[in-house]
């Protein structure tokens, strides 16, 4: 089924036609009918399948063709999410496949002034995207009205139930009219989620897409056993490895992730970091320059993993192991996107083995181990250009950690 069989405007036909869009994904295609009737959905997929889209679609086409009658009077979508970073990428999703029809969408986030927002709320809105926050700030000042919200969503939607956002959603549900369409979209969720998100919906259409497989068949795993004190030198080496490639990093803190930014530094290789120390405008500034391929290479803490869709990232390194198994699914599903191949790299060193056994147990099936002949583990030592003696200085933030590690929390495999 092609998109131009669907009965959506064809304004919105025209804008995915527009955008090289010709046939639904797998998510798209289970999840726009239930949406267009006006059924709750709890929807699971694997990052880089086009959940945005499975829900932007319909809720435009909704919108649009309720316009068409009536005046606007007020906010009938609200979009919540995470992060900052995922709030202003839905927006853009809304705004290309919105443009032409009458659906007015608005973007607002924490870490800025509010007072341009606020004035930007006094406009003609029917889609609001926010992170809880300055949503519920903006609420409690009196700025934002929910009395007429027709439909809920939220996106990462195991996220944001896990961070202990549950009662705040409880009160905005009671704040929307009785009548109202929730829909809950996600990569990863677990029991426990997933029976908070059943008590904020009646009788939902779940949707799961290839649910024994978290991660996309596009992504090539792979783990390398390498000394904690030793990594920066194997990412020097990959990375130069791979001049042309786009390198996306994760670390465990924003501490190492300045320190590995300059131990990268000191051997010529230009990066970037991006972690909750930075200002919005510097947030927001480094990614770009990192969607455009300006910088090749990011480093970042977990505050990336969720949701953001970065052209044509070929490598995802877990230069640190996540300590929370289902943050794997969400790192290395900045790559592999679409029909896109990517490959995904972790470092273990002898004190992450037993977060590599919870992620394998989480994954259902063992990542492929590179391995790596003692010599060749040598000459990558030898291969660095970095003459700095306190180099070590890089793994400093890690001595509380090994210290204080708790035993991995075991989770039933997904």
């Amino acid at each position: 089924m092609k998109f131009e069989d669907y009965h959506i405007s064809f304004e919105i036909k025209k804008n995915l036609a527009k955008l090289g869009f010709k046939k639904p994904t797998d998510i798209q295609f289970k999840s726009i009918p239930p949406v267009l009737k006006g059924e709750d959905v709890l929807a699971i997929a694997q990052t880089g399948t086009g959940k945005t889209a499975a829900f932007a679609i319909p809720v435009i086409d909704i919108l649009h063709r309720r316009k068409n009658t009536r005046r606007n009077d007020g906010i009938k979508c609200l979009v919540m999410v995470p992060t900052r970073e995922l709030a202003q990428q839905i927006a853009e999703v809304f705004d290309k496949l919105s443009r032409h029809t009458r659906v007015k969408s608005l973007c607002i986030f924490g870490g800025v002034e509010q007072d341009p927002q606020i004035k930007s709320l006094d406009g003609d809105v029917d889609v609001l995207i926010t992170t809880p926050g300055r949503m519920f700030d903006l609420a409690s000042q009196g700025f934002v009205d929910l009395n007429r919200v027709e439909i809920l969503i939220l996106d990462e939607a195991d996220h944001m139930l896990d961070l202990g956002f549950i009662t705040d959603i409880r009160d905005v549900k009671r704040k929307l009219p009785r009548k109202h369409q929730t829909l809950f979209y996600s990569a990863t969720i677990d029991e426990k989620i997933k029976k908070l998100a059943y008590s904020l919906v009646e009788n939902p259409i779940r949707i799961q897409i290839s649910p024994k497989d978290p991660v996309s068949k596009n992504v090539n795993h792979s783990v390398a056993y390498i000394g904690m004190d030793d990594k920066r030198f194997f990412l020097e080496r990959l990375v130069k490895e791979n001049e042309e490639s786009k390198i996306l990093i994760f670390v465990r803190t924003k501490v190492r992730a300045e320190r590995v930014f300059k131990a990268m530094e000191r051997v010529g290789i230009k990066s970037l970091t991006i972690h909750g120390d930075k200002d919005q405008k510097d947030r927001f500034d480094v990614m770009s320059q990192f969607k455009k391929g300006e910088v090749k290479l990011l480093i970042a803490t977990d505050i990336s993993a969720r949701g953001i869709d970065i052209p044509s990232v070929e490598y995802v390194v877990n230069y640190d192991l996540p300590e929370q198994s289902e943050n794997y699914v969400h790192r290395v599903g900045r790559t592999g996107r679409g029909r896109e191949k990517g490959f995904a790299v972790s470092f273990c060193s002898d004190e992450e083995k037993p977060i590599l056994k919870e992620i394998e147990e989480y994954l259902g099936r063992p990542v492929t181990v590179m391995e790596i002949k003692k010599n060749d583990y040598h000459e990558t030592l030898d291969f660095t250009e970095d003459a700095d003696d306190n180099w070590k200085a890089l793994i400093i933030d890690n001595e509380n950690f090994l210290k204080n590690q708790k035993k991995p929390n075991k989770k039933k495999k997904k």
